[in-house]
């Protein structure tokens, strides 16, 4: 009977988990994309236009959103800490943002066995049908059953963002000497920075607990972090380089005569939104894209459920400088305890992937996409007319490298524009000859989209800027 009720529960559970969700004035429309992922962790949306997948028991899969077809692109399962059952696995996963050009997978995985697991940073390299050729880049990071971070985040100056945890030892994270409670700062070969805040550290910030989301927010200026608080105040920072974050030593804002001491004394940096009871904050991405009006300008959070047992996506609003959170909204809260978001950059669709309906998690799980179906997106695709783009020189490009474009005669004295992959427009021009050269002042690398008009035709390409 108890198994009945369990499986009764499941199902109903998948049928809520494919609920439209209706925003103000938006309909998002649900589609289940996959059902068979196991125990994924992260999911991150690719240059190939695919879904890139981590699996905590050591796979990583590559999905079609469209097609919904699925391929293993490696499995070292057998490596695997645990077997993935518990915290420990396969975890964060990053694609190099020259992926074109430097087609390569860093992830992070535990390995060892119970008192003896530790956590390893590593690259491979993708041949466009499997992940070959590993490199470690840190190795030998103490790892535990729990608290092993692990979100990756290449900035724009080509350096990688690592998150550790405590590992359940939580004076590990006050501890300059230990790697362990810390945001790391590495070269993409896995050498330390000569600009690291402590010479010779690959040491970013530190005083965390267990920080399991990172992301930029509008510019490259604001990194934002989640953090997993003990049994109150998870946390949400903004992440700055050489400083405190306060843990074990302060629990959320420095609001106890303790914690004040210690926080005027270390430079701590208190969140800018902290949860108590726990929810268990997970990772997060900041939205901005014209499909979905109500999410502009916010962090979409995955959230497992904690101690308070609420599982959702929280939709976080932010001021317009993005220091403050002015609200939070809940969606989601019956497809169980999600683990991780990406977004698609062409329609804006938002796909979140769950854990199960407990702690640490099982499998199979979900991955839904969410899509505002009434969104017209921007075309990367050519449009046949006789006014098409004959040339880009060089693609890619360099942040501030002039590039060359030759167009047919009749779109001389039409627009040129270019978008971010969110549809902002970040630079325009007239056509004033076939032959022109543009230095398009784009904030940041990163996949853009140039448009050529007139009042006749359009057409589009993609430029990649690193």
């Amino acid at each position: 009977m108890y198994k009945y009720i369990i499986l009764v529960f499941l199902c109903l559970n998948q049928v809520h988990s494919q609920n439209n969700i209706m925003l103000d004035s938006t309909l998002l429309t649900a589609r289940v994309v996959d059902n068979s992922l196991m125990i994924p962790w992260e999911i991150l949306w690719g240059p190939d236009d695919h879904i890139w997948v981590t699996e905590r028991r050591g796979r990583i899969v590559r999905i079609n959103p469209i097609t919904k077809v699925k391929k293993t692109i490696l499995n070292i399962e057998s490596r695997i800490a645990d077997a993935g059952e518990g915290e420990p696995g396969m975890l964060g996963m990053v694609l190099h943002p020259n992926f074109a050009n430097t087609p390569k997978v860093y992830f992070v995985y535990n390995y060892g066995s119970a008192g003896t697991i530790k956590e390893r940073l590593v690259s491979w390299d993708w041949d466009g049908d499997t992940l070959r050729n590993e490199v470690i880049l840190l190795d030998n990071v103490p790892g535990g059953n729990i608290h092993d971070g692990s979100r990756l985040l290449i900035t724009t100056d080509n350096k990688l963002l690592m998150t550790t945890g405590d590992t359940g030892s939580s004076n590990l994270s006050q501890n300059l000497g230990s790697v362990n409670g810390k945001i790391l700062r590495l070269n993409l070969d896995g050498s330390i920075p000569s600009d690291n805040p402590l010479p010779n550290s690959y040491i970013y910030s530190f005083g965390h607990r267990n920080p399991q989301g990172l992301c930029y927010g509008a510019n490259a200026s604001i990194i934002y972090s989640t953090e997993h608080g003990a049994q109150q105040s998870d946390e949400l920072n903004l992440i700055k380089p050489n400083r405190n974050f306060g843990w074990p030593n302060v629990q959320g804002a420095c609001n106890t005569t303790t914690e004040m001491a210690f926080c005027n004394a270390n430079n701590v940096i208190p969140p800018l939104k902290e949860w108590t009871p726990c929810v268990a904050v997970n990772d997060l991405v900041y939205y901005n894209h014209p499909a979905i009006p109500e999410f502009k300008n916010t962090l979409l959070m995955a959230v497992l459920g904690g101690f308070a047992l609420r599982p959702r996506l929280s939709v976080l609003a932010l001021s317009p400088e993005g220091l403050q959170v002015t609200g939070e909204k809940e969606y989601l809260k019956d497809l169980g305890r999600i683990r991780d978001i990406c977004i698609n950059p062409h329609n804006g669709a938002i796909y979140i992937v769950n854990n199960g309906n407990s702690y640490p998690g099982s499998g199979p799980n979900s991955l839904i996409e969410y899509r505002n179906l009434q969104y017209t997106p921007i075309s990367t695709t050519n449009v046949p007319s006789k006014g098409d783009i004959t040339l880009i020189y060089p693609n890619p490009a360099s942040i501030n490298q002039p590039i060359k474009i030759d167009v047919l005669e009749d779109l001389v004295g039409g627009s040129l524009d270019v978008f971010d992959v969110n549809g902002i427009l970040v630079h325009s021009q007239k056509i004033t000859d076939r032959h022109m050269t543009i230095n398009p002042d784009v904030p940041s690398s990163g996949v853009y989209i140039l448009k050529i008009s007139n009042n006749i035709t359009k057409s589009y390409k993609k430029i990649i800027i690193h």
